[in-house]
């Protein structure tokens, strides 16, 4: 099972790398899956650029190719948001909508942070998923800018929170093995 750690953010500054190293070093130590961070802004995606809607599948650019090849390699994934105007990041949803079948029939859990601990990120991340056929499960990591970091900057999370995390992953992996099944028909 290969789990993705997403990094929600491009935006200089951003906090989300530093919370996905954390949330990726949390599952290391396991033995259930194998975790990788996938940041978007590797990927260098433009503002959606395909002439043809995603569901369809017929990628004519290169970004979009190595984007659903990347994606494609995973049964489930793990959201690392930040909460921007009660909603996820542009880039984070610009990066969701250049893809349809890639994200079919996988699970995903999310972590996210802001000034509400990035609840309405979750939220609104949770109804996109519905419409690529992804499984959200219920657990989720959500961390306060003033509490889980310091001078609102430097990442410092409360202990507690790596128990949510677990729980998150372990419900992340077995709804990830057991869509694997369903995909495999």
């Amino acid at each position: 099972m290969k789990v993705a750690i997403i990094v929600g953010s491009t935006r200089p500054g951003r906090k989300a790398d530093a919370v996905a190293k954390w949330v990726h070093d949390i599952a290391k130590k396991r033995s259930d899956a194998e975790y990788e961070i996938v940041d978007i802004k590797d990927y260098e995606l433009p503002l959606l650029d395909e002439p043809v809607p995603p569901s369809l599948g017929k990628y004519e650019k290169e970004h979009t190719k190595r984007w659903s090849a990347k994606i494609d390699s995973f049964d489930a994934f793990v959201f690392v948001t930040p909460e921007y105007n009660h909603g996820i990041s542009g880039a984070l949803k610009n990066a969701i909508d250049f893809l349809y079948r890639e994200w079919n029939n996988k699970a995903a859990g999310f972590v996210s942070y802001g000034s509400a601990s990035g609840a309405r990120a979750v939220e609104s991340l949770r109804l996109v998923m519905g419409e690529l056929q992804v499984a959200d499960v219920r657990a989720q990591v959500m961390l306060s800018l003033a509490t889980d970091f310091e001078s609102y900057k430097t990442f410092k999370p409360d202990a507690k929170h790596e128990k949510a995390v677990s729980t998150m992953l372990d419900q992340v992996v077995a709804w990830g093995g057991a869509l694997k099944t369903l995909r495999a028909k």
